[in-house]
């Protein structure tokens, strides 16, 4: 697993306990994801299908930095699929583990399309 960007937690962030809201950490995954995704699929016409399980494993609260961690684990015809770990980046305490997302290119009318990628032309570190 690599892990990609980093965020500093912030009061707008916070829930009504004063801890990162689940929601907030969330569309960070899935935006931090999909990027991830067009950078191996050479485009940008990628949707969210599918999060597997999510795991809020501890919290994380105003001040700390938190890092995104994604690891490939494979391609289909439309389709590609990541795993995700979310750690506190000083402690490296595991904030969230979500095992499988996966992505499908598609169309512009949203319809899955073959990407043209296998796992022989995917570069996978980037």
């Amino acid at each position: 697993m690599k892990f990609y960007s980093r965020k500093l937690i912030k009061p707008g962030d916070l829930n009504a306990r004063n801890t990162l809201f689940g929601g907030t950490l969330i569309r960070w995954i899935d935006e931090e994801a999909g990027i991830y995704a067009m950078t191996k699929l050479d485009s940008n016409n990628v949707v969210t299908k599918y999060m597997s399980e999510i795991d809020f494993v501890s919290s994380a609260k105003q001040g700390d930095v938190i890092e995104i961690g994604l690891g490939f684990l494979g391609i289909g015809r439309t389709s590609i699929k990541f795993s995700c770990e979310v750690r506190n980046l000083f402690t490296k305490q595991s904030i969230i583990k979500i095992d499988t997302i996966v992505f499908v290119h598609v169309d512009q009318n949203g319809i899955p399309q073959p990407h043209g990628k296998t796992i022989d032309n995917i570069e996978l570190i980037k």
